[in-house]
């Protein structure tokens, strides 16, 4: 047991969950820097054979030659801000683990979403260890098993959270964050991740 932190009971998984990592203010604070000093992209992927705008806006930060390649996109990595590496350094030290990059999403409304996916990518190796903080509005995030069609589960991510996955998930389980129409404030998501070549 991680200390802290809350292990949700699912099936064929390791997920711990804090639900404020960061208080108001810290949460607030970082915000309003990562709006404002990211290198946002509106990225477009190929999606059953066409070329569609990714319904969100997203960047790749991390050490230097850590390539990151998902749904046709090829990330090269931009260097680490000093807020990135706070928040990265604050995990690190909770969790006793290590990263060394970043895949942000910066969700405008409601009206942006992302589908079902596993981080499952090569470079994550066997059993990704995938650290996601929010700032910003609450979203939910749903997971489903990838065998067991009835098994299902969702989460509020609130702001200044921090939802860990390791070992097995993301062999077993499905993501994602559905649009929410009713949400009008943004939300960053940082997903912290180590790339192995």
């Amino acid at each position: 047991m991680i200390k802290n932190s809350n292990l949700i009971d699912i099936e064929d998984s390791e997920i711990y969950y804090i639900s404020n990592l960061f208080d108001q203010k810290q949460s607030q604070a970082y915000l309003n820097e990562l709006l404002c000093h990211i290198e946002w992209k509106h990225e477009s992927i190929k999606l059953f054979g066409k070329q569609i705008l990714q319904p969100r806006l997203s960047a790749w930060y991390g050490d230097q030659g850590k390539v990151y390649t998902y749904s046709g996109l090829v990330n090269t990595p931009i260097s680490w801000t000093n807020p990135l590496l706070e928040i990265k350094d604050h995990i690190e030290k909770l969790y006793q683990v290590k990263f060394n990059s970043a895949l942000l999403n910066l969700y405008r409304n409601g009206q942006d979403s992302m589908g079902w996916h596993a981080d499952n990518e090569k470079e994550l190796g066997s059993c990704p260890i995938i650290s996601s903080v929010s700032f910003g509005a609450s979203r939910l995030f749903k997971l489903k098993h990838k065998y067991k069609k009835n098994c299902r589960y969702t989460i509020q991510l609130d702001s200044g959270s921090c939802l860990l996955m390791m070992n097995k998930t993301q062999e077993f389980w499905l993501h994602q964050i559905p649009k929410q129409i009713s949400c009008l404030e943004p939300r960053i998501n940082i997903t912290y991740r180590y790339i192995y070549v």
